[in-house]
């Protein structure tokens, strides 16, 4: 009997792409982010970026960096919002759950903020659709150990 091919995507895209679905709830008026936190092929946490819960969304009141004409990937101190990978942290958090050893899918690399954050929760993989201008982020992730994997859908 010959080996039949899986023609499912693999894990992978899958949980790329469900960070692509998650990415819709943001209310950044720059960029829409999400991120999924998996450990063994099973979702931990997911977030977006977005203000804290209870706070009024750039959506609602502007967007402080876009009046300010802040390049992308400074002054991160100077938004409403929390990052996506802040947000699978503080979810993880919130319900007792370890990202110990887990991979964590992005639609965007981390920046360096995040990636400290990364680091200290044990993450062992990061997996993302786009790259951000924040070198200093991938130097830490590699010196940490940390598997860099950038990865474009249907690749």
């Amino acid at each position: 009997m010959e080996d039949k091919i899986d023609p499912r995507i693999s894990w992978d895209e899958y949980f790329l792409k469900i960070a692509l679905l998650v990415s819709e709830r943001s209310t950044c008026l720059r960029r829409k982010v999400g991120a999924v936190a998996v450990k063994d092929k099973r979702i931990l946490a997911t977030g977006y970026n977005g203000a804290p819960s209870g706070i009024k969304h750039c959506l609602e009141v502007g967007c402080l960096r876009e009046k300010l004409q802040v390049p992308s990937g400074e002054r991160h101190e100077l938004c409403r919002g929390l990052h996506a990978e802040q947000n699978v942290i503080i979810q993880a958090a919130l319900h007792g759950i370890s990202l110990n050893g887990c991979d964590l899918y992005c639609t965007h690399q981390p920046c360096l903020i995040c990636t400290k954050m990364l680091i200290n929760c044990g993450v062992k993989r990061i997996l993302f659709l786009e790259g951000y201008p924040d070198q200093l982020s991938l130097a830490m992730l590699q010196e940490a150990g940390i598997e860099i994997i950038p990865h474009p859908l249907g690749s």
